[in-house]
């Protein structure tokens, strides 16, 4: 049984297996780019390591992501996943970056396993974890940044963990937890205009893909591949 561990971003870093989560909404929007039709995303730390990369190595790229949850005035996309249901992205490669997810995957760069999850992804995220026969798991909590408490992906790491020991809690707890807390209570209704709640709702969708979401570095573009990996038969 692996053993797991809870780190916030700033204690981030290379581990045996790290799963980085973003619920709201890195590693929800993720998903949504494969599922549109993405042929590739590349994670950066920095709204100008996005723009360099795609003016000197991928010209064509999208760049998508946001700065305070609001999406960046030059980008093409944000980090909001409603937005992307309906949009035909279709071999598009797309250079992402975010507040919290993508940081957390260029420090825990050189990881013997690196994940990115949200609740989206959970289920596929448990069984690569299982069949990897990993001894210790390290959780990056990103949420847990910038002053906030970062409950929603610590509520989704806690399901993935429990799930591996194999247990089957009651998700809905956990799910109930994402709008409750500090960054959930942005998307209510009444919240800014950057914060849909449509986007809440797609962030509660319990393993509403069958993959889970791999990294590993893109050392010549100073970038971190994210693509679907599912588990082995």
């Amino acid at each position: 049984m692996a053993t797991a561990r809870f780190v916030d971003l700033g204690d981030a870093a290379p581990g045996e297996a790290v799963v980085v989560v973003d619920v709201l909404r890195a590693f929800t929007t993720v998903p949504w780019l494969l599922e549109r039709g993405a042929s590739r995303i590349l994670a950066v730390e920095s709204r100008d390591g996005a723009r360099r990369l795609r003016a000197h190595y991928l010209p064509g790229a999208l760049l998508a992501g946001e700065h305070g949850g609001i999406k960046v005035e030059d980008f093409d996309l944000g980090n909001s996943p409603s937005d992307l249901v309906d949009r035909d992205l279709s071999g598009a490669q797309v250079v992402l970056r975010t507040s919290a997810g993508t940081r957390g995957l260029v420090r825990c760069a050189g990881s013997g396993l690196l994940l990115a999850a949200s609740f989206a992804v959970a289920g596929a995220t448990v069984e690569v974890l299982r069949r990897a026969q990993v001894r210790t798991v390290t959780y990056v909590i990103t949420g847990a940044s910038l002053g906030r408490d970062g409950d929603e992906d610590l509520a989704c790491a806690e399901l993935i963990a429990a799930r591996l020991e194999g247990r089957e809690p009651d998700p809905a707890p956990y799910l109930a937890r994402v709008a409750r807390s500090d960054a959930g209570r942005s998307f209510a209704p009444d919240g800014p205009e950057w914060a849909a709640p449509a986007d809440l709702e797609l962030a509660c969708e319990l393993d509403r893909f069958d993959h889970a979401l791999s990294a590993s570095p893109a050392h010549e573009l100073e970038a971190i591949e994210v693509s679907a990996r599912r588990a082995a038969p």
